[in-house]
Formats: structure tokens, C-alpha cells, sequence
């Protein structure tokens, strides 16, 4: 049977000190050898208090959702730079993975991406989920056998999205990213959700209908996820 573990919390605060908590039991066991990450606002206090922790993660290998096509690692709405700045600069990994954005090949890049995924399986992924219920960029209507690829991003999340850019500079509408089978394809998946603007993808999450208009649907199907969030229903 599939384990579905739900965890309501008062903040973001509560739900970090929950996360460090289960990758340290999980580096003490050493069940966590590879690692999944996001980017994102949600990110930040996690990835925070990481930094702040004697974690050891030099025996881990980490590998990141999906990067904007067309931005260079040093630009800094990448995510590249995204987790230089908040994590990789501060804690040192066995080896970090991020699609790289520049790459003139895209499938080349999407297929060299899929197998270093499949020669190091993720054991824990985190996750965050989008306003329309995309998981990494992978937008409504994606199939759900899809693995790494070029997603064209719904206009929605170029709104979202775009906040961060200057307004003189244009979003990139296109991005690397691990697909929906890629991602089911970790042994844990860790979902943080947060706020009203996400009470919709968490609804179709924990309503009784997966559908490929609502990504975030599919990890019903996950043999292992814990969903920490403050949205009650």
C-alpha cells in the first residue's frame, strides 16, 4: 500500500526543523546518498537552516528539478546561482547536478541528465508545487511518463515567475526540467506547501481524481510522500 503522511504545521519554521530532522536520521542510517532539491521562496528557510547544521553531506550526491533555458549559471535569477548563493557555497555535496541552461544540444542535455538520474536513484525528493499544481516545470497537460525535458512554462507561471527579473529583462519561457516519471522515480518524496495561492493544487492533491491537468495529482501513485504543509481543509 502506498504511505501518504500528512503533517500539518503553524509555519515554515516547524515544517524546516522537520525536514533537517528526517535527513539527519536518514544520513545516520546512510539511506541517503543521493538527493533531490527545489528552488523557490519555500526553499530558502530549509536550505537556511541546513547551513546552519553539522549535516554532513560530502558523501552526497544532489541533483536539482530544472534550470531556465538560455541563463548562464553566474545570472542570477538561475538556479544554478539560486543554490550557490543559499546552499552549495556553504555546504559541501559529493557532486551537485543542475541542467545546464546554456547547453546548445537540448535533448543531448535532457538525456545526459536522465542517466546520471538513473545511475545515482534519488532516495529523498523535495518538492515544492506551483499555484496550477506544476511539480519542477512540469506544466498541466504533461504526461505522466514524461522524464527530463524542455517544458514550455504556462503563462501563469511566467506571471509568477517574473517577479524576480528586472523589468526591463524577459523571462525565459522555456526550462530544463526532470519529468513527472523522473521524479516518481525517488524512493521518498518530501512535498512543502504553503498559503493560500497553493490551497487549489493541494485540494486536487488530496481530492480522489488524478488527472494530467493537475501534476501535483500524480504523486498519489508514489509508493512513499509526506506532504508538510499549514492548508487545512
Amino acid at each position: 500500500m502506498p504511505f501518504f503522511n500528512i503533517i500539518y504545521v503553524e509555519n515554515v519554521e516547524k515544517a524546516t526543523s522537520l525536514v533537517v530532522d528526517n535527513l539527519e536520521e536518514e544520513l545516520k542510517s546512510g539511506n541517503l546518498n543521493s538527493l533531490g532539491l527545489a528552488t523557490g521562496s519555500t526553499m530558502i528557510p530549509f536550505y537556511t537552516s541546513i547551513v546552519e547544521t553539522n549535516l554532513d553531506f560530502s558523501q552526497v550526491i544532489a541533483f536539482n528539478l530544472d534550470e531556465y533555458v538560455g541563463l548562464d549559471s553566474s545570472h542570477k535569477n538561475s538556479f544554478a546561482f539560486f543554490m550557490h548563493e543559499h546552499l552549495f557555497s556553504k555546504k559541501h555535496f559529493k557532486e551537485t547536478n543542475i541542467p545546464n541552461g546554456l547547453s546548445l544540444d537540448k535533448k543531448l542535455e535532457c538525456a545526459r541528465y536522465e542517466k546520471k538520474l538513473d545511475e545515482h536513484p534519488i532516495d529523498i525528493q523535495l518538492l515544492g508545487v506551483g499555484e496550477n499544481g506544476h511539480i519542477a516545470f512540469n506544466e498541466p497537460g504533461t504526461p505522466f511518463d514524461a522524464l527530463t525535458h524542455v517544458a514550455e512554462l504556462s503563462d501563469s507561471t511566467v506571471h509568477v515567475n517574473s517577479q524576480y527579473f528586472e523589468a526591463n529583462e524577459n523571462m525565459p519561457t522555456q526550462a530544463f526540467t526532470m519529468g513527472i516519471a523522473s521524479i516518481l522515480k525517488a524512493k521518498k518524496i518530501i512535498l512543502l506547501a504553503f498559503g493560500e495561492k497553493k490551497r487549489a493544487a493541494i485540494d486536487a492533491l488530496l481530492g480522489d481524481i488524478i488527472t494530467e491537468q493537475w501534476p501535483i495529482t500524480v504523486l498519489k501513485k508514489h509508493p512513499h510522500v509526506t506532504l508538510i504543509t499549514n492548508i487545512k481543509r
